[in-house]
């Protein structure tokens, strides 16, 4: 581990390096700043050692090729009289034209050897790409369909949402109008409560017999249809004994007395009836 004051006396070499004759920026030198920055730096060192190696080796397949260009010239020279410069201006124009072409196609040479191999890679690599824009052109079109259907979808709903919105208000209406009259008919209900209780008392100060109130008097009807009902049986049996030969003296008493009650029941019930209109 390098001791902090040689990584500061780095550290400041390495920023007047980078800044030049530019002044370099104040900050606060502490571990931490120092750390950082050594970290920096040597990172800085390291990829200025890889950049260096690269140009180097760039610098030896650039004199590389020189020489291979070079001794091909010579062996055109000396084998078919043939230098670039002798050629004309249309010649020179196809050797540049052949030039850029195996640039291009980065082939390794001009030979028909690397040029058909570098066709024949861009042919299909045109064949896929034609493939992959028909794809992508089906996508589109069927993007293009869902879209339309999406807006009609989203049309149908804002209709429907806006029928909806209407209905809601209509009914939003009425349930306040039902409100409405629940409320008055519970103001109405409270003065006809108040009203009956204010009558009865009225009629009960006057001494009204309790037994002519409509319930009681409904309770009579209800117990004068039970009476009549029971006693129709007995009338049937009565009428059975009337095919007979009874006692005439006694049948007509008894026929009598049933009258007479049946008689006393009605009158006592159409007075209250009649007490009660009154």
């Amino acid at each position: 581990m390098e001791p902090p004051l040689e990584k500061e006396a780095q550290v400041a070499a390495w920023l007047k390096k980078i800044f030049g004759n530019h002044p370099i920026p104040q900050y606060e030198v502490n571990q931490r700043t120092t750390e950082l920055l050594h970290h920096l730096s040597e990172r800085n060192r390291a990829r200025d050692r890889d950049v260096h190696l690269v140009i180097e080796d760039l610098r030896q397949k650039a004199g590389e090729y020189k020489s291979e260009a070079k001794h091909l010239q010579d062996l055109l020279r000396e084998s078919v009289n043939f230098s670039p410069a002798s050629l004309s201006g249309i010649g020179s124009q196809y050797l540049n034209a052949l030039v850029d072409s195996a640039v291009a196609l980065e082939t390794k040479d001009t030979s028909l050897a690397s040029f058909i191999p570098a066709v024949n890679d861009l042919t299909s690599d045109l064949f896929r790409t034609k493939s992959k824009n028909e794809e992508i052109k089906m996508e589109l079109v069927k993007l293009e369909k869902n879209l339309t259907a999406t807006f009609v979808l989203e049309k149908c709903l804002r209709e429907d949402l806006k029928k909806a919105e209407l209905h809601l208000s209509a009914e939003r209406a009425k349930v306040d109008s039902h409100l409405q009259n629940m409320d008055f008919l519970k103001v109405k209900s409270e003065e006809y409560r108040f009203g009956i209780k204010a009558v009865e008392e009225q009629l009960s100060a006057r001494g009204m017999d309790a037994t002519l109130s409509h319930q009681s008097l409904v309770a009579l009807s209800e117990k004068l249809a039970e009476i009549k009902r029971q006693t129709l049986p007995l009338k049937k049996k009565l009428e059975s004994y009337l095919d007979l030969m009874p006692s005439p003296s006694l049948a007509q008493v008894k026929i009598e007395e049933a009258k007479r009650e049946l008689d006393s029941i009605e009158a006592e019930l159409t007075k209250k009836v009649d007490m009660m209109k009154l």
